[in-house]
């Protein structure tokens, strides 16, 4: 599988040969197998899409790029034939990465960048389908069965529509990867725990943007303080504390449903999205479970997929507009 990231300008996975290639349980693409397989050589328009690109002794665009997560892969850009569901797509752009390292897992084959710049693969895919940029997924809990997969589909399919929908504006920024909306606050229980500290400062304009890419939400240190102290009074335990988990808010529990607080997400224009048990503790260890939100020096947060699992998110660029649907993600 590969992991999805709206905050990504281009999709990329591992390549043979490899020069440092992180272990993965499925076999690495070896070009040499695909008929379909071109690299773009220097002088293509694609080449120069990218900040981080350079020309090899064989003038073909070799790239270097760094992820969120702190994986770095290094490779040469190429396009490929690919197929999803009945559909298939030529001339797709991607990063064949010979040289990766950092925050990947043996489960991963790279990442599927969705961003809204030119190279993302929904881009490219919306290109070809005659369509406005749209897509849509529905990320399964942490820790879920592993014989269940997260969905994504692309185009009119990718609608997200019927009982439970909410929507929010999206807030156009300079940077077209990232897909910045409008937080209000979260509710723990009953109680609504403002962006802002004072109820008199207006709420800026895209003051976080959905990343599937980041597992838990980073907030601004002063909201997630006021919103932490906000699930302290709510869960009337002792919280655990152990070392290797530093100053993470956690619970020595064998499961979290009975006793986590119900809490929502407020979006922009009365969005009002649930966040279920799963989406605010994740268990790092066996009976232990711990916020699933931590904090940031910075005015902007993230709200990241542990808080989406179990949310149908659809993504209309035409419309400017996120979508969300409550849904076992399980059984899409």
């Amino acid at each position: 599988m590969a992991f999805l990231t709206p905050a990504v300008t281009f999709s990329g996975l591992q390549c043979l040969p490899c020069q440092q290639c992180y272990k993965q349980k499925n076999p690495i693409f070896n070009p040499s197998f695909s008929s379909s397989y071109n690299f773009l050589p220097c002088e293509s328009i694609q080449c120069h899409l990218l900040d981080t690109v350079f020309c090899s002794s064989e003038k073909a665009c070799n790239y270097t790029y760094g992820y969120g997560s702190n994986a770095l892969t290094e490779g040469v850009l190429a396009t490929e034939t690919i197929a999803l569901g009945s559909n298939s797509f030529n001339n797709i752009v991607f990063g064949c990465g010979h040289n990766n390292t950092g925050g990947f897992n043996e489960n991963e084959m790279g990442l599927v960048g969705l961003g809204g710049r030119n190279l993302s693969l929904v881009s490219q895919i919306s290109s070809q389908l005659g369509t406005s940029i749209k897509f849509s997924y529905c990320l399964i809990p942490f820790h879920a069965n592993p014989n269940f997969t997260s969905t994504i589909n692309f185009g009119s399919i990718s609608e997200v529509s019927g009982s439970g929908v909410v929507s929010t504006p999206l807030v156009p920024k300079d940077d077209k990867t990232y897909y910045f909306v409008t937080l209000e606050g979260i509710s723990i229980g009953k109680n609504f725990i403002p962006y802002n500290n004072s109820s008199s400062q207006t709420v800026s304009k895209g003051n976080v943007f959905i990343d599937s890419g980041v597992p838990p939400t980073l907030l601004p240190e002063d909201f997630y303080n006021r919103l932490e102290q906000e699930v302290r009074k709510a869960i009337k335990l002792t919280p655990f504390q152990n070392p290797q988990l530093g100053s993470q808010l956690c619970y020595k529990r064998a499961t979290m449903e009975d006793i986590a607080p119900t809490s929502t997400a407020h979006f922009d224009g009365g969005a009002s999205v649930p966040l279920v048990s799963t989406s605010i503790f994740i268990s790092p260890m066996e009976g232990v479970f711990c916020f699933a939100m931590q904090p940031i020096n910075d005015d902007v947060g993230i709200f990241g997929n542990f808080a989406q699992s179990n949310i149908l998110i659809g993504f209309d660029l035409h419309k400017g507009i996120v979508s969300f649907k409550p849904t076992d993600c399980t059984k899409q």
